[in-house]
């Protein structure tokens, strides 16, 4: 038997009674609002969609106008759905001081779970990564990307830098070591960059002495308009 599609309206039985069950007076759909509960003088708010959008987010900030504790409620997502798309919406979320009500209809009557309460919320710092970002601008020399790219091989700094390699390996006329590449004007990581050959641009001909290989002759190609653009500062 086919299962019958969900609409807004079935979210509200299974969110009325948990609340209920929490001691609240509930009410629906006044001023605006989908839920609304009291209990005391606590005053509580509950705006009901099936997916998260736009509009959710907008109807629920809105909402906090009137109460500090204002939730979503929203069908529990599928375990996939849970891993890839959630993390980042409940981020969001919580950023927002919103508070997150799953109603799962798999179970029978269906069960309400609170994932997290509306909370003032403290932004962390990601000291690494943003030391990563500040190091990446530092390492481009131009802007060879266009903003907004998907699905598309990026010219980070480690990739300039290794055309870089690649160009003077290119041009010399024997084999070159990471000091003697610096010299020409190769990034001062030249030896780390040579000894991953992350992208198989390097061949060793002997201990610290390299040499381009096929790979980095097509990839000289493939990016030649970026490297003749390529800005090189030699060592004093």
């Amino acid at each position: 038997m086919k299962q019958q599609k969900l609409t807004e309206t079935d979210l509200y039985p299974p969110v009325r009674d948990f609340l209920l069950s929490q001691g609240y007076d509930v009410q629906a759909e006044v001023d605006g609002c989908d839920v609304v509960a009291k209990l005391g003088e606590q005053l509580l708010v509950v705006e009901l969609k099936l997916g998260f959008n736009a509009t959710l987010l907008v109807q629920a900030t809105d909402r906090q106008r009137l109460s500090d504790l204002v939730y979503v409620a929203l069908p529990r997502p599928s375990s996939r759905e849970w891993r890839q798309r959630w993390p980042g919406y409940q981020r969001l979320l919580r950023q927002l001081e919103l508070g997150l009500m799953l109603v799962s209809f798999r179970a029978n009557p269906p069960l309400v779970e609170v994932i997290f309460d509306p909370q003032p919320y403290r932004r962390r710092r990601q000291t690494k990564r943003r030391q990563h970002l500040v190091t990446e601008l530092a390492g481009r020399s131009r802007a060879y990307n266009q903003g907004g790219s998907n699905h598309r091989k990026l010219m980070t700094a480690y990739r300039e830098s290794a055309l870089i390699i690649a160009k003077h390996l290119d041009q010399a006329e024997e084999p070159l070591a990471p000091k003697a590449l610096r010299a020409l004007g190769a990034s001062p990581k030249a030896g780390d960059i040579l000894y991953r050959n992350h992208y198989g641009w390097f061949t060793r001909v002997d201990y610290g002495l390299y040499t381009i290989s096929d790979a980095g002759r097509q990839a000289l190609s493939e990016y030649k308009g970026i490297v003749e653009r390529l800005a090189i500062r030699k060592e004093e």
